[in-house]
């Protein structure tokens, strides 16, 4: 499968005009096992964006309502919508137009006419670069689940999880993180605890060495 490994189906929007490129992009996306939802004008993109939301946007630049630009200018200032890859799909060329379409938040191009290898290579890569993106961001909300005020006992060192219950330190980080314990002794637990022990011991070494002499 040349899609990028993943448990679900990845969704893709494709916005363009034109129903011939929409043919061809939904029908190659397809095969390749995305989820493909299509629309042709910038403002249904945006309506549809209030309920559903893909993986990633493929919009086309050129539209007569509202131009591609316009419309991820629109997206990106949603703070209700998360933040979504845009890929501009356009047979604009210049410098200056990848330039305003990266100002309006695009994270790539894809040129007109399309090289349907090029257009799954840069579909794979913002796929994953989202998915891993989106799996940073779990991981440091695990990471603040450990932070803020923690009811611990006085004497046994047991935390109160969020339930309730009681729980030795140790579980309680395991469930909520990846850390492994390894059990040890501080100096001054070692030295409270064995300290006398330790010494004796180190008095009989010191003994043995001045009678060997």
């Amino acid at each position: 499968m040349n899609k990028a490994d993943n448990t679900k189906q990845d969704m893709i929007l494709l916005v363009d005009d034109q129903p011939a490129n929409l043919k061809v992009l939904s029908a190659f996306l397809y095969n390749q096992e995305f989820d493909v939802r299509i629309h042709e004008s910038g403002k249904n993109t945006l309506e549809m964006l209030q309920h559903t939301l893909p993986d990633i946007i493929l919009l086309d630049v050129m539209m007569p309502d509202m131009d591609g630009f316009e419309t991820c200018i629109r997206i990106k200032e949603n703070q209700a919508i998360p933040d979504i890859p845009v890929i501009f799909m356009t047979a604009l060329g210049s410098v200056k137009d990848k330039m305003a379409g990266f100002e309006a938040g695009g994270v790539d191009y894809i040129t007109k006419p399309f090289k349907l290898d090029e257009v799954l290579a840069r579909v794979n890569t913002h796929v994953t670069l989202r998915r891993q993106k989106l799996e940073l961001e779990e991981a440091l909300d695990e990471v603040k689940k450990l932070s803020g005020f923690l009811p611990v006992c006085s004497f046994c060192k047991k935390i109160r999880d969020d339930k309730g219950y009681w729980q030795q330190i140790e579980r309680y980080i395991t469930e909520r993180s990846e850390a492994v314990f390894s059990h040890s002794l501080c100096p001054e637990c070692m030295d409270e605890h064995y300290g006398e022990f330790l010494r004796e011991i180190e008095d009989d070494k010191s003994k043995g060495d001045c009678e060997s002499r």
